[in-house]
């Protein structure tokens, strides 16, 4: 049973953490034209969306953050996201368990790129999910809960725990991964976006094989080595779609970067370093040479 409990506070504030795959490997195709995954995923400390919630007379959203304005409906041309579509599907299954829940004002500060491969809208749906269990004081059963998230996208169930993890399938076949360290890294976007269907559509071979087996402790020298010997298959596609990912990884590599890859379907690029002194000192000189372009050192989980 997935539990919220109201608290003291009105305001309910809940992070939505960015999520980086250090590798992806695509290891098929089903009939239906979903992909076949194998990765690796953990979760940013300090690089994240912020939800909050408040009582209200009726239901509101709003939205503020660096990059709010690229989800406004003038923007996208939509009337909503998966913020929105959290909420009711929430609402929905908890009146079918025969709870009526009251109106709620929602604020998302947009800090995260939009479209960015790091799971900025997954993540958002699931700390939706989380925040309003706690604001309403409500509770799922764990399956039904992880239903409804792999309803919002096949990302939404592993934002849920924000936690280290290992997926596959299409992303619902999750196995946590306890003793991965703290990794520090360089978050990079170019500030293109790119399409995820295409970036697959582009895929040459899709029927790769899969991540090696994860090390048993939580030595970082034994977890880079996996990473290095492991890639993220959409990289290519990737790069021919958008020169700018090279030239980031380019720059992530003259910064000192240990290990330098793409996330997800891209454009975000990561490296890591020896420790966040060094990711920090990275993304500062990073920021000064292209400052219209985002870079943000953090820690994973």
């Amino acid at each position: 049973m997935i539990t919220g409990s109201q608290t003291d506070e009105a305001e309910v504030v809940e992070t939505a953490s960015a999520k980086i795959n250090l590798a992806l490997h695509v290891t098929g195709q089903r009939a239906d034209g979903y992909h076949l995954l194998d990765s690796i995923v953990t979760f940013a400390t300090d690089a994240f969306d912020r939800l909050s919630f408040l009582p209200a007379d009726r239901d509101s959203f709003t939205l503020g953050g660096r990059f709010g304005p690229l989800l406004s409906p003038e923007a996208t041309g939509q009337d909503g996201n998966l913020v929105l579509k959290a909420r009711d599907l929430l609402r929905a299954a908890l009146a079918g368990e025969g709870v009526s829940m009251p109106p709620v004002a929602i604020r998302l500060e947009k800090n995260l790129p939009v479209a960015s491969g790091i799971g900025g809208g997954s993540a958002d749906a699931a700390a939706t999910l989380r925040g309003l269990l706690r604001f309403w004081g409500a509770s799922l059963p764990e399956d039904a809960l992880f239903a409804l998230a792999l309803r919002l996208g096949a990302d939404v169930p592993m934002c849920l725990s924000s936690r280290p993890l290992r997926a596959r399938g299409i992303g619902e076949d999750i196995v946590a991964l306890p003793a991965m360290p703290a990794l520090s890294m360089v978050l990079a976007n170019p500030m293109k976006g790119v399409s995820t269907p295409e970036i697959f559509r582009r895929l040459q071979e899709k029927n790769n094989s899969p991540i090696g087996a994860t090390p048993t402790g939580s030595d970082t020298t034994e977890w880079i080595a996996l990473l290095a010997s492991a890639r993220n298959d959409l990289e290519p596609s990737a790069r021919a779609s958008l020169p700018e990912i090279a030239e980031i990884s380019q720059m992530l590599s003259e910064s000192g970067a240990l290990l330098i890859r793409m996330s997800g379907s891209g454009a975000t690029c990561f490296g890591l370093y020896v420790d966040h002194a060094a990711a920090e000192a990275a993304a500062t000189r990073l920021s000064r040479k292209r400052p219209d372009w985002y870079f943000q050192a953090t820690r994973t989980a």
